[in-house]
């Protein structure tokens, strides 16, 4: 498609340039980009990009409340990517799409806002860090709390030895989802573009019960509840403790709550070993009842003592239980779109830039893997492989559609 000339990255200059954002998918967590994205100053949305033309028209309307000249509401990617003036790119769409239109943005020289995990399998992690570093492009992930100040003082409070040495983190997500039934195939509506919805995922038909959200677990386009709130979870942890890549994976658990068409595990626990360190994750898709009050959260256990992000909460106890700090904190995802946004401007640190944030959802990808294989997964991060035959290392990657195989 060669719908503007040549391409060119849109480099803002100083702080004054107008940065125009282009968002994918807004049919969910791409509302909250949009209005992020707006709250930041000299920041405009200049395309709306969804396959439901119905979402465009939302898109749209929600943007052209708050600027003065509306964005263009289009269906394709590739038509912005055309766009010399666009200077970057915002992803929400489901997972199987976040690394192949990260890696094609940074390609045609734009920057990047992409929604956790950030890819679909352990293959995309590799090529996404690759392609940012290739192309020079600021990529941020939205693994916000990165960017909340109470929470950048707990983990400070970690590190400079508030509770000793942290040797252990428990995290947990918990959620009461409903069944999702079994899904019959139907004609694809007016306003929907299937094709373009699959993009990078090989041709299935589409069924009643998949669009919008229950894409999360089919393992075609979804990474299960491990990538999409136990990245936060593992995030804070592998944060806290200081730690890379684990050395041993585990995965325990199923599909307890309903006999239905979803795919992935409801339920499962994982635990990665870093040696001398390690993160154990609980995550509950049917049971509400989480730990510390909050259905979100990660406990660090040191030699001195024991910290706690629970909700919007930070407590921290010493080892005779007595709680000796509490902190109360709020979410606001606008400071990691304006951290995301200063790093265009003024080369700003990122606050989750991909080298770095990747290494988390490589957590989720790994505990996936040892889940599916039903195996323990031992990972080495020099060759990107895991131990195993060639059924555990088809987990690692996926088959694409002709054409739309991500390449740096």
């Amino acid at each position: 498609m060669a719908l503007f000339g040549q391409t060119a990255p849109g480099q803002a200059r100083n702080a004054s340039d107008i940065v125009r954002v282009g968002v994918m998918g807004c049919n969910g967590r791409g509302k909250d980009h949009i209005a992020g994205f707006l709250r930041v100053p000299n920041c405009e949305i200049a395309y709306i990009c969804d396959v439901d033309s119905r979402a465009v028209e939302q898109g749209v309307s929600l943007a052209a409340r708050r600027q003065s000249t509306p964005p263009k509401g289009i269906s394709d990617l590739r038509y912005m990517l055309e766009d010399p003036q666009l200077d970057a790119i915002s992803i929400a769409t489901p997972d199987h799409w976040h690394a192949p239109a990260a890696i094609m943005a940074c390609a045609a020289g734009k920057h990047v806002y992409v929604e956790k995990p950030g890819s679909h399998n352990l293959h995309e992690s590799q090529l996404l860090m690759k392609a940012a570093a290739k192309h020079r492009r600021v990529v941020q992930m939205g693994t916000q709390r990165r960017s909340w100040p109470w929470i950048i003082e707990a983990i400070q409070a970690l590190h400079s030895g508030e509770i000793g040495q942290a040797f252990l983190a428990r995290a947990w997500y918990t959620n009461r989802r409903t069944s999702i039934g079994p899904g019959k195939v139907v004609s694809v509506p007016p306003w929907l573009n299937w094709q373009l919805w699959q993009g990078p995922a090989p041709d299935e038909p589409l069924r009643d019960n998949l669009p919008h959200y229950n894409w999360h677990w089919f393992w075609s386009w979804g990474t299960g509840e491990l990538g999409n709130n136990g990245v936060h979870c593992l995030d804070l942890a592998r944060w806290g403790l200081g730690v890379d890549y684990p050395r041993r994976v585990t995965c325990g658990g199923g599909r307890y709550h309903y006999q239905d068409d979803w795919q992935v595990p409801d339920t499962c626990l994982a635990t990665y070993d870093f040696g001398g360190k390690m993160i154990a994750l609980d995550c509950q898709s049917f049971d509400p009842h989480g730990m510390d009050g909050s259905s979100f959260g990660v406990s660090f256990h040191g030699d001195k003592g024991t910290l706690v992000i629970a909700g919007n909460t930070v407590r921290v106890y010493d080892l005779n239980e007595k709680a000796t700090r509490e902190v109360e904190g709020k979410s606001d995802d606008t400071l990691h779109f304006a951290n995301f946004v200063d790093s265009i401007r003024r080369g700003t640190a990122l606050a989750a830039g991909i080298a770095d944030a990747e290494k988390s959802t490589v957590l989720c990808h790994l505990g996936n893997i040892a889940w599916r294989s039903g195996q323990t997964v031992d990972f080495v991060p020099q060759s990107w492989e895991v131990n195993g035959g060639k059924e555990m290392r088809a987990f690692t990657r996926r088959t694409y559609r002709a054409g739309w195989e991500p390449k740096v």
